[in-house]
């Protein structure tokens, strides 16, 4: 079962800016640039003393393995997790649901990046983590995405991340081309000459292993988010 999240002291849903709030920001901005810790707070509606309900979602995603780990927990175990609760299991239960029934319906559409817009948004729950991470998203030879898995958590630099491991799944899927992403917990998503480094090197091994680097994203707060690619960094 997930650890209970932590309690320290932060401001209010009703503290936030207006324009920041999860449900004003997809009433106005639609739901794209929204990230899935943002959606799942929109469902939760509240956190509990202590927690606020971005806290309360950010935790959720973080020790549950992201959407598709959450959607796997059992409902008794999900209600049994300070700050959800039987009525908050049975709504994110009937989400996932009908989530999963959709999917069933449309077997073969897979999403497809056309843009680092696209896949800063599929990664856009990155932007709330406290932690630095990596991960990649595996696309075919139509840039359809067949997984994105996480690669990395701490700290994203040549000392610590192993370039073979970040293509042991591309590999295993057949993949043709990936795209990385990592996140700064800072919020700033300004590349770091290490973040050029690195990139320089997976670029490398990727040629080797047939298998393009197509982009390297940066994923800071607020939908924000930096292409290496666009900005000439590593590639």
């Amino acid at each position: 079962m997930p650890r209970k999240a932590r309690e320290h002291p932060a401001h209010t849903i009703q503290a936030m800016q207006h324009d920041e709030r999860p449900r004003e920001r997809l009433w106005h901005l639609g739901p794209s640039v929204m990230s899935d810790a943002e959606l799942i707070a929109i469902l939760l509606r509240t956190g509990y003393k202590g927690v606020n309900v971005m806290q309360v979602s950010a935790h959720l995603l973080e020790e549950c393995g992201r959407l598709a780990g959450l959607a796997r927990v059992p409902i008794r175990e999900l209600a049994a997790i300070k700050g959800i609760g039987q009525v908050k299991a049975i709504e994110l239960y009937a989400c996932f649901e009908l989530g999963r029934r959709i999917a069933a319906a449309n077997p073969e559409e897979k999403p497809r990046i056309s843009s680092p817009a696209d896949a800063a948004r599929m990664l856009s729950d990155m932007g709330v983590l406290e932690q630095e991470e990596m991960r990649i998203l595996l696309l075919n030879t139509k840039n359809q995405v067949l997984a994105r898995p996480r690669a990395y958590q701490g700290s994203v630099h040549t000392t610590v991340v192993r370039i073979s491991e970040l293509f042991r799944e591309a590999v295993r899927q057949n993949a043709t081309g990936i795209i990385l992403a990592h996140n700064h917990p800072s919020g700033d998503p300004t590349p770091s000459p290490e973040d050029a480094a690195i990139t320089r090197e997976i670029i490398k091994a990727g040629t080797l292993l047939d298998i393009e680097v197509l982009d390297h994203l940066v994923i800071g707060a607020h939908g924000k988010f930096v292409s290496l690619k666009e900005r000439g960094l590593g590639f």
